[in-house]
């Protein structure tokens, strides 16, 4: 794992953050960054894969017709790779000003997932885009993670050296082992962790929020802890905005199918609706 790869698939503002953020974590990680377009091949068919017609329509005119629906396509996809070549060059140029660790472009013709796939196995960090009113890349964004096993940071705003994260933890095996990427990993060295705990305050739960706790500190992060009963998805967020958190980390998904419904839910609530970055970990 090798590589900090940014979606560059938006336009605006957001590329401008996903930019700066990717940059910084380039930096951070002395990771290369891979600047990546996806022109997807469902909307910009190529003139081979261009749907078929079928009807009474004349032979000479249905001909006529395919010949001038396949040129359309081709001029759209033209016109489309163009955009995205503009969008990568420029991304690269701010990418080069913000001081990123040798930054790079891909650009690629079919499929965001089976692309990100394909890069999974050097790929560091994958930086992704939200959408507007809070749905990252549209469709794509449960699917990536999903499929994905590495970390994965969605975001609509520049990121960049947090002094404070949340983090929310319940214990489990992800959870573990996000912990331990988060104290392993400098990204996030010198920032202050408010360490989040959702239940009752048993002993177990205290023991557990205190063994994890432990490993941040002795990992050289400043810690501050909390254990609190409620709803899982209100408590997240509203610990957000109480400690002025920039950055939500936690573990996405679980293994099995009760653990997927339940923490996938929350997953996807807090992708909507947390109004900061959210780090997934896996």
């Amino acid at each position: 794992m090798t590589q900090v790869v940014a979606c560059i698939n938006g336009i605006g503002e957001r590329v401008e953050a996903i930019c700066d953020t990717s940059a910084w974590a380039s930096r951070a990680l002395q990771a290369p960054l891979k600047l990546l377009h996806v022109l997807d091949k469902r909307e910009y068919p190529t003139s081979e894969e261009s749907a078929p017609l079928s009807g009474t329509i004349g032979l000479g005119a249905r001909e006529t017709l395919l010949e001038q629906l396949a040129s359309l396509d081709e001029q759209r996809g033209k016109l489309a790779r163009e955009q995205g070549r503009l969008m990568l060059a420029a991304a690269l140029e701010r990418a080069q000003q913000d001081d990123a660790f040798e930054p790079t472009t891909l650009q690629r013709h079919g499929d965001l997932l089976s692309t990100l796939a394909e890069e999974q196995n050097s790929t560091r960090l994958l930086v992704l885009g939200k959408g507007s009113h809070g749905d990252p890349l549209g469709v794509h964004i449960e699917p990536v993670i999903r499929a994905l096993h590495r970390p994965i940071l969605v975001t609509d705003r520049a990121l960049i050296a947090p002094k404070k994260f949340l983090m929310a933890y319940d214990g489990s095996s992800t959870a573990r082992k996000a912990l331990d990427m988060v104290a392993k990993s400098p990204l996030l060295k010198g920032a202050e962790c408010e360490l989040l705990m959702v239940g009752p305050a048993t002993f177990d739960f205290k023991k557990e929020l205190e063994a994890a706790e432990r490993s941040l500190i002795n990992a050289g992060f400043s810690v501050n802890t909390t254990l609190t009963a409620g709803d899982v998805e209100e408590v997240i967020l509203e610990r957000e905005a109480e400690v002025g958190a920039e950055l939500l980390v936690m573990g996405a998904y679980g293994h099995s199918r009760i653990r997927q419904m339940l923490v996938g839910s929350t997953t996807s609530t807090l992708l909507r609706k947390s109004p900061t970055p959210i780090l997934l970990l896996r």
